[in-house]
């Protein structure tokens, strides 16, 4: 129906790549995430339009990304860690796959308000349910603050979490990244992030180039231009000076030897994007 909440393309692009990864890759999978799928339900045939027919190397980064994200969780959670926050949620499915640990998890998804009540829709619909642990912040980022929207959620500011931010950086300011790395730079000891950052075209590697231009065009004509590109060094700098330490960058180097090695269909993920893990001092 018109007046009805609607995801955003974006969310629902990730949502099905990591779909499509089961159905048309080659086992063994990086990632095993039929959720997102159920929760969409697409139209017959969705497989071949262009945005997942010939996009295989975005597709791979996008499993690899859910893939590192989840396997850092599940260390925390072995550490003691019970909280996990996503920002630029979108239609993450974690607490709905891993329920051998997320009902000992407060959850806390942050994103747009259409997106958030659009899921928590077809999650009652489809019959996953809403569990107590988990926790819709809605956020119109250019009126109001997420960290005190997540503060209202049940946040516990003295727990240490595991915070994570993929695909968000590239549509915010220097300004704006800064701000968000010293509000998580204060979360209790031992908390982690991971996000991830997005290189410039000069940094890719020759073959994810022509792909990249192809969207940041489609991003202006969209109304959502890409504004932040950063070295892998620029990133470290910015961690650290946000009063982050330990900091680290996981390279697509290092995403390739962890999740791709000896594999025979040809799938790797694109050059395009870094992965900045970081700490808070304990």
């Amino acid at each position: 129906m018109e007046n009805q909440p609607q995801p955003d393309n974006t969310a629902v692009r990730t949502a099905l790549w990591r779909a499509l990864h089961v159905q048309i890759d080659e086992a063994p999978y990086v990632l095993e995430d039929q959720v997102g799928l159920q929760l969409i339900a697409p139209d017959e045939g969705w497989q071949e339009r262009p945005d997942m027919k010939y996009t295989k190397r975005l597709r791979a980064s996008i499993i690899a990304r859910s893939r590192f994200i989840e396997d850092l969780i599940i260390t925390e959670y072995e550490k003691g860690t019970r909280q996990y926050v996503i920002l630029g949620a979108g239609l993450d499915t974690f607490a709905q796959r891993k329920q051998n640990i997320t009902p000992e998890l407060q959850i806390f998804e942050i994103d747009q308000p259409e997106t958030l009540q659009w899921k928590q829709n077809r999650l009652i619909e489809t019959g996953f349910g809403l569990p107590e642990n988990l926790h819709f912040v809605p956020v119109d980022f250019e009126a109001s603050s997420w960290w005190n929207e997540l503060l209202k959620a049940g946040f516990d500011i003295n727990q240490p979490t595991v915070f994570a931010c993929t695909g968000v950086t590239l549509y915010l300011s220097k300004e704006a990244i800064t701000s968000t790395l010293q509000q998580i730079s204060t979360l209790a000891p031992g908390s982690k992030l991971a996000m991830s950052f997005y290189l410039p075209i000069d940094l890719l590697e020759e073959e994810d180039q022509p792909m990249q231009e192809i969207a940041e065009k489609g991003a202006r004509e969209a109304g959502t231009p890409f504004v932040s590109f950063f070295s892998p060094l620029e990133v470290l700098h910015l961690a650290q000076e946000s009063g982050f330490d330990p900091v680290e960058i996981i390279s697509t180097d290092n995403v390739r030897q962890l999740y791709f090695s000896g594999r025979t269909d040809g799938l790797q993920p694109a050059s395009g994007e870094v992965f900045l893990l970081a700490s808070t001092s304990i």
